[in-house]
């Protein structure tokens, strides 16, 4: 679909097949020079940058994604009983995500030095393998990690409020 600007008003023309074979083939013999001219004028009064999008979303604001974390703290679960999936995978991402913006952060990785340490050793011994065998295995380790966390961010509550 090309959208043009025309004043104040926006208006839009969906690409037919046609135009899209057309697009993406070299010009017809049997287009008119005055056809390839008239496109090609057109094409040159177009704008030709497109609005700059981010390449990923910012990570979380370190409050927000302290806050969610915060949230699993009376959760637990019994490592072999089928009942930590759930449990284990939300801690874990929860992690992640708090370690993505505490990274992001402008007060700089430097001010969050200590819980990014607990972090990054946690998710040396984790890997990439979140399954919940795996997850079980290093219950306390997450377990412990959380509340450091949360121990740490208490001591701190200019980073969360």
């Amino acid at each position: 679909m090309r959208c043009w600007a025309a004043a104040a008003l926006a208006s839009c023309t969906q690409d037919t097949p046609q135009d899209a074979a057309s697009a993406s083939s070299p010009a017809s013999p049997s287009a008119a020079p005055a056809d390839n001219a008239d496109q090609a004028e057109q094409a040159a009064s177009e704008p030709t940058e497109e609005p700059a999008l981010p390449a990923e979303p910012a990570p979380e604001a370190v409050r927000d994604a302290f806050a969610t974390l915060q949230a699993t703290l009376n959760d637990t679960c019994t490592p072999g009983a089928g009942d930590c999936a759930y449990f284990l995978g939300r801690v874990t991402q929860e992690l992640t995500e708090l370690d993505e913006a505490m990274r992001a952060d402008p007060k700089g990785p430097g001010h969050f030095k200590q819980p990014l340490a607990d972090m990054k050793t946690l998710f040396t011994k984790l890997g990439t393998d979140r399954s919940t065998p795996h997850l079980e295995k290093h219950f306390s380790a997450i377990v412990t990690t959380r509340d450091g966390i949360n121990t740490w961010m208490q001591d701190h509550p200019d980073d969360y409020r």
